[in-house]
This record gives C-alpha cells, structure tokens and sequence, in this order.
C-alpha cells in the first residue's frame, strides 16, 4: 500500500461538518439576541443578525448543492474562510479578542487540523492568526454597560497572545494525532483486505475440493465406460484414437481433480481441521521450504503439551508474517522453539540476520516505519507485515515480544498464549 496516494486524500465529512456549523449558528443567534434583549445590552445586533443569517444561508447552500458525502481540499478550504471571517466580524462589533466568546474563533482550524492536509492547516491557522491580530487593534466597544470597564494593557494584549499559543499547540496535536490516526487506519484497512482475501482463498479452497470430490463418482464411471469402449472398439482404427483420446483426457481430469483436492485421501476432510500448535508450525514452514534454500530448524521441548486447536486464518497468517520476515532477513538459518506447559504455549523465532535496526526498534509494531540505517534499502521493508502479524494474533489473545535476538544475533519474536485462551480460539 502506498501511504502517499492516501495521504492526499484529504476531505472533510459533510454531514458532520454541516451539523457543527448549524450548532454554532444557532448558538450565535441565541447568544446575540438573548444579550439585545434579554440583558439589554447595547450594540449593532441588527448587523450581527445579519451575519449569523449569511452563515445559515450558506450551510443551506453547502447541504443541498454539494451532493458528495465528502467535501474536497478546495471547497473546505472555501468555507472554514467564510466561518472565520463571519466570527471575525461578529467579534468585530462586539468588542474584539477581549470578548469572552473570542476563543471559538481557533475551533474552524482545529477542526480543519485533524483531516485536511498541510498546506490548508497552514493557510487557515495564518488567516485565524491574522484576524485576531487585527481584532486586538480594530473593533467596536464591547456591548455597553460593558464598554464602562477598562482593561489593564497587560490583559489587553495577554488574551490575543493566549489564542494564538492555543492556536498553535491545539493545531500542532491536532495535525499529528490525525496523520498516526489516518496511518493506522490505512494499516487497519489493508489488514482486512489481507484476511478477506484469505477467507476468499479458503472459500475458493473448500468449494475446489468439494467439486474434485462430487465429481470424482461421475468421472469413474466415465472411465470404466470408455475403457469398455476401447475393449470393444480398439480394432477399429476410426475409433482406437479417439476413445484413448478420451481415457487420456478422463485420467488427466482425475490429476487435475486430486490437486486441487486439499486432502484427497480422506473423502470429507477439506478444511477447518483442528491441530496442534507445532503442527501449525510445520504446515507454514513446509510452504516456505518449497521457495526457499534456507535452513529451518524446530525445536520441541521434551515436557511438550500437545493438545489440539481450531484452525485459525488468522492464527496462520500472523504466524506465517513472523516466520516469512525471518526467512527474509535471515543469512542462512530460521531457528523455532515450541513450548508447551501445563499453563502456557509459547512459539520464539529467531533468525541470524541483522536483526532489527537500533533507529526502529523501540517502534517496532508500528505500521509504516522504516529504518535509515538499513544497508539495503530493497529489503528494509514498512513495517507492515510485523503490524499486521502482530494485531492478528493479539486479537487472538496472543502476547508477543519482539527485539532482537541474544543468542542467535538476528531478530527474535516470541508469540505466547495462555493454554486457556489458546483452547478457546
């Protein structure tokens, strides 16, 4: 997966910015007119009516002529401008940064922080910034009796200060915790496109050995009645070559059949056999043993506790991610330790590469990490597999220890369940 590509894909939900813009809009108005009327204080309301009404006018415009569930980079830009003007100008009448309401004039860039991209957090922080620089030195009084107090410079000019501080720290979190959560998000997402794919495989699986098994019956019958044919055909030579044709063809269908068949021997036993933790292993280090001339070593303890347990597409694939990440890095040896009490069940693989780069190691299970260390870029990899092996198997309860290795000096993972939770998968 390219984290690029989805890191421009900056947008903004529609249907939840709509409702925030409506709940300051009519927050606005009540604000405005409860002041005017209720406390009787005095300034401009008919125009600060009229602006609330140019946002409510837009957020009617923006719900019924943008059809997309999702607003682009440009439009979103287009209308966090028009809310912070409208709050500039509402403060603008009422009293500039030293009305009280003057810090939700930071919440369009914060907002805005957590899902659009860069360039737009900083054009929208620089506009937030230089509005309230202009609303320190230009504005109306504050609504009187209001405008009676007078403020010592030193408040005066701290309450602008504090919003762009806000403003920045606020934007800086906001920005960040929003990248980690998109890159995880993206991790996340391939991870089920990673085990669906799997499902599928399986499912394809199942359904080619069903057909190999249904259709064996017929296919012997076919057989033994083209063998009957060519018994009594084979001195005629119009015929003799088509019906071995024919028995060639059926006999090549048999071969066809039992390979995809993933256990022909036993009729009904396709898939979802419950096995053992070191036959677990076996089965991925046999798959890896057909590609690969590397040495792979599995060691038992004597006090082993075999007990069987489901089959797991998740299980295996996490397994398999560890096993093939030693493979990879691995100079000639993979080396597997099963253990099993009577309370826990523990598999370590370790291998002689490298081992993990010292830059990464304390991020080791993050997605996307890469070293700058590694000599050979090539092979120096994103993290992916080791996010996605490791999220599947702690959704299997599994607890996992990754560093690298003391004793073989490459890379060492150790993957370790209760026997109790290991039974209950």
């Amino acid at each position: 997966m390219d984290l690029s590509v989805n890191s421009k894909s900056s947008h903004l939900n529609k249907t939840t910015y709509i409702n925030l813009r409506w709940i300051g809009i009519i927050g606005q108005f009540i604000t405005i007119n409860s002041v005017a009327f209720i406390f009787k204080f005095e300034f401009n309301f008919i125009l600060a009516n009229l602006v609330v009404l140019i946002g409510a006018l837009s957020n009617i415009f923006l719900s019924h002529f943008f059809k997309k569930n999702q607003l682009n980079e440009k439009i979103s830009l287009i209308f966090l401008t028009l809310d912070i003007l409208q709050l500039s100008f509402l403060l603008f009448l009422t009293g500039g940064t030293i009305n009280p309401f003057s810090i939700f004039l930071i919440i369009p860039s914060i907002f805005a922080a957590n899902s659009l991209s860069i360039k737009t957090n900083i054009l929208l922080i620089f506009l937030t910034i230089t509005s309230i620089i202009l609303l320190t030195f230009f504005h109306e009084e504050l609504p009187s009796p209001l405008h009676k107090y007078i403020f010592n410079n030193y408040y005066y000019y701290s309450v602008p200060i504090a919003l762009i501080i806000a403003l920045i720290f606020l934007s800086f979190f906001a920005i960040t915790f929003g990248n980690v959560s998109r890159v995880r998000k993206d991790a996340l997402d391939k991870i089920q496109e990673v085990i669906s794919k799997e499902h599928e495989l399986v499912s394809l699986g199942g359904q080619a050995a069903a057909a190999a098994h249904s259709l064996g019956t017929p296919l012997s019958t076919i057989k033994i009645i083209s063998q009957d044919l060519y018994n009594n055909f084979k001195n005629n030579n119009d015929l003799k070559k088509d019906i071995e044709l024919l028995v060639s063809q059926v006999d090549r269908c048999n071969e066809i059949l039992k390979r995809l068949s993933l256990n022909p021997i036993v009729e009904d036993d396709f898939i979802d056999k419950n096995i053992s933790l070191h036959d677990y292993v076996k089965e991925i280090v046999n798959s890896f043993k057909e590609i690969s001339d590397k040495n792979f070593v599995i060691n038992v303890e004597q006090d082993y506790n075999s007990f069987e347990i489901s089959k797991s597409i998740e299980i295996v694939y996490g397994i398999r991610n560890f096993i093939g990440n030693a493979n990879k890095f691995s100079q000639k040896s993979i080396y597997i330790s099963i253990t099993s009490d009577s309370e826990n069940s523990s598999i370590s693989i370790e291998d002689d590469g490298e081992g993990f780069p010292k830059d990464i190691i304390t991020k080791i299970g993050e997605p996307y990490i890469k070293s700058i260390q590694s000599k050979n870029k090539s092979r120096s990899g994103l993290g992916l597999g080791i996010f996605i092996g490791k999220t599947l198997l702690e959704k299997n309860k599994a607890k996992l220890l990754i560093r690298n290795s003391e004793t073989r000096g490459g890379a060492e993972i150790k993957i370790e369940w209760s026997n109790k939770d290991l039974k209950n998968i």
